[in-house]
Parts: C-alpha cells; sequence; structure tokens
C-alpha cells in the first residue's frame, strides 16, 4: 500500500510540475479561487523560503538518507499499521517527486500559492507535510496505548 501511494504521489506531482513548465511562463500567476489561492510558476533551487539555496548536494544526500530510513520503516514497521503505511507512502512520494526535480533540472518547480506568508509549494511538499502530521500522529496514538496499556 504504502509503494502505492508513493507511485500515486510522485505521478500526480510530476504531471502537475509537467503541465506548469510547458503551459506557464516563469512568474505567471493564475488566479483559481480569488485572492486566497492562485498557480504561480516559480523554480526553487532550496527548502522552504528559499532556506539553504543552492545547496543541492545537501539536499542529494539528505533525500537518499530519508528514502533509505522510510523503506526500511515500511519494511519493518509498517506492517501491520495503516496509518503509518499511508504516512510513509506519503513522505516517501513527496521526497522522490522533488529529488527527481533537483536530478533533473537542479531545482523544484512549486506552483501552489495561498497568499499570505506561506510558501509556494507542489503536490510533492504538500505530500511531505501531510505524510508527516500522520507520521507523528501514529507516533501519539501509539504512545497514548502503550501508556494506557501499562496503566491498567
Amino acid at each position: 500500500m504504502a509503494y502505492v501511494i508513493a507511485l500515486v504521489i510522485i505521478a500526480l506531482d510530476q504531471w502537475t510540475k509537467w503541465l506548469v513548465v510547458t503551459h506557464m511562463e516563469i512568474g505567471e500567476r493564475v488566479p483559481v479561487l480569488g485572492h486566497v489561492l492562485s498557480l504561480y510558476s516559480h523554480r526553487n533551487d532550496g527548502a522552504a523560503f528559499g532556506i539553504l539555496s543552492g545547496q543541492m548536494w545537501f539536499f542529494y544526500i539528505v533525500t537518499v538518507g530519508v528514502i533509505g530510513v522510510i523503506i526500511y520503516l515500511i519494511q519493518t514497521e509498517a506492517k501491520s499499521k495503516r496509518l503509518l503505511k499511508i504516512a510513509l507512502g506519503l513522505v516517501l512520494g513527496g521526497a522522490i517527486g522533488n529529488f527527481i526535480d533537483r536530478l533533473l533540472a537542479g531545482e523544484v518547480v512549486d506552483f501552489i500559492d495561498t497568499f499570505g506568508n506561506f510558501p509556494i509549494f507542489n503536490i510533492a511538499d504538500a505530500s511531505l507535510s501531510v505524510g508527516v502530521g500522520l507520521f507523528l500522529l501514529q507516533i501519539l496514538m501509539d504512545t497514548w496505548k502503550e501508556k494506557r496499556g501499562t496503566s491498567q
């Protein structure tokens, strides 16, 4: 299940980025939902808010490490935990989606702009964020179950 989720995220992420690259100029904005949401063709050679701009080797090393840890967790810890499988699949898909951009173009295509102090992002970024949130929720649930089991 985790690998299927990852493949779907990678495909959706790369397809939407391809649409942006082939149909929009860099800096072009297309309003979608008034002043709340727009498509904005942007490139980022760093992390959120341009942090670590130009540090591609750092991103390569960290991403390969993260992918290795995620695959290990899928194979060992997630076998009987549906929420953990979903979380890890989302993180894996998001990590690989942005990794593909960095490898092929040296930058990540971002295009979802929510107007405000939030960075422009893409499907891979959203997948990573939701996946990490679900991963933390799984940890909280496991901790709660463990404490509940020992206090009875």
